[in-house]
């Protein structure tokens, strides 16, 4: 429950599909995720993104493991306390998984109880939040006690919010799939006044800054493609890359690469094989890949490995393409 949880956060159902099985053939308990060497659960979530909650829910299996003796704490408050849960997913695998009267509040929800209320709210706002938790605490307190249970009260609000209250074309401007519009059009204000459509008030789209990458593709004699390992704090902590150079400002020029990687001087020793451009929910991020001949003395840092063997590395998308795809192509 946990483990989906967190991949579903911000990431397709189809693309977590993909990995979702056999991440939990290799951490089959929580134990053996948290025994884990924090490489292999960043190669094992490598192409969901936000690497942030691979780390996160290592982290959570661990303090599970050393502080809780193996034993899920069965409570949204103490749920809470572990790492990288924050109140909406403490509350689903409370509800969900051990019955816990308590709500799971995510955007869907919030959008039903705001469009309810007719508040013209951004789904962030603090009054927003505070809102939607409360009016959702309020059902689940109101509800019988023997039907329906937490879990099917907090599932049937989130299914609500995505397939009738929806963000755009909601089931009360029109006739749903079953032959009928939304069962609370009369107790909905938002209806009402018509102003479902403006509910939530739409958030301002976060700038992002400009990263500029310079990606170099390095083999050794026999074939092989240098890699190093990203900080383990800051964008893709921890993930593998082509030896890089990255700047806020602008493309490093070809001597700032030759400088910082060691690329011995000469014609034909470093050349550009493509550029293309990644966003990440806070950058815009510009790569140029090149293809670089091997330094007399090649960074303590790097690690040469055959393709077969960087596959199964936790790399960012762009690391991906440039040590996968434009990798193949440049050896040809």
């Amino acid at each position: 429950m946990l483990v989906s949880e967190l991949m579903l956060q911000q990431t397709q159902a189809a693309r977590v599909a993909e990995r979702f099985d056999g991440f939990l053939d290799r951490f089959p308990t929580v134990e053996a995720l948290a025994g884990a060497d924090e490489a292999e659960v960043l190669a094992l979530w490598s192409g969901l993104g936000y690497y942030r909650r691979a780390r996160l829910l290592h982290a959570a299996a661990r303090a599970i493991v050393h502080e809780h003796g193996g034993r899920f704490p069965e409570s949204a408050e103490a749920l809470r306390k572990l790492p990288g849960l924050g109140r909406y997913t403490a509350g689903a695998v409370a509800s969900l998984s051990f019955g816990a009267r308590t709500p799971a509040v995510d955007a869907n929800v919030t959008r039903v109880m705001l469009r309810l209320e007719g508040r013209e709210l951004t789904s962030s706002a603090p009054e927003a939040v505070a809102l939607s938790w409360s009016r959702a605490a309020a059902l689940h307190t109101t509800a019988p006690r023997s039907a329906p249970t937490p879990a099917l009260l907090n599932e049937a609000l989130i299914e609500f919010g995505a397939a009738v209250c929806t963000p755009r074309a909601p089931g009360c401007l029109g006739v749903l799939d079953h032959g009928k519009g939304c069962p609370l059009t009369e107790h909905c204000r938002a209806f009402a006044a018509g102003t479902q459509a403006r509910i939530p008030k739409p958030k301002a789209a976060p700038a992002r800054k400009p990263m500029y990458f310079s990606s170099v593709l390095v083999r050794d004699k026999l074939g092989r493609l240098a890699v190093t390992r990203r900080p383990r704090s800051g964008l893709w902590a921890g993930l593998h890359e082509a030896p890089t150079i990255e700047r806020p400002d602008r493309p490093a020029t070809l001597a700032e690469i030759r400088r910082g990687l060691g690329i011995p001087k000469g014609r034909g020793t470093l050349h550009r094989l493509d550029t293309f451009e990644a966003e990440t929910s806070h950058r815009a991020c510009r790569f140029e890949v090149f293809v670089a001949a091997l330094p007399a003395r090649p960074p303590a840092s790097w690690e040469f490995l055959a393709s077969a063997s960087i596959a199964g590395l936790g790399l960012s998308t762009p690391q991906r393409r440039i040590l996968l795809e434009l990798a193949r192509t440049s050896g040809k």
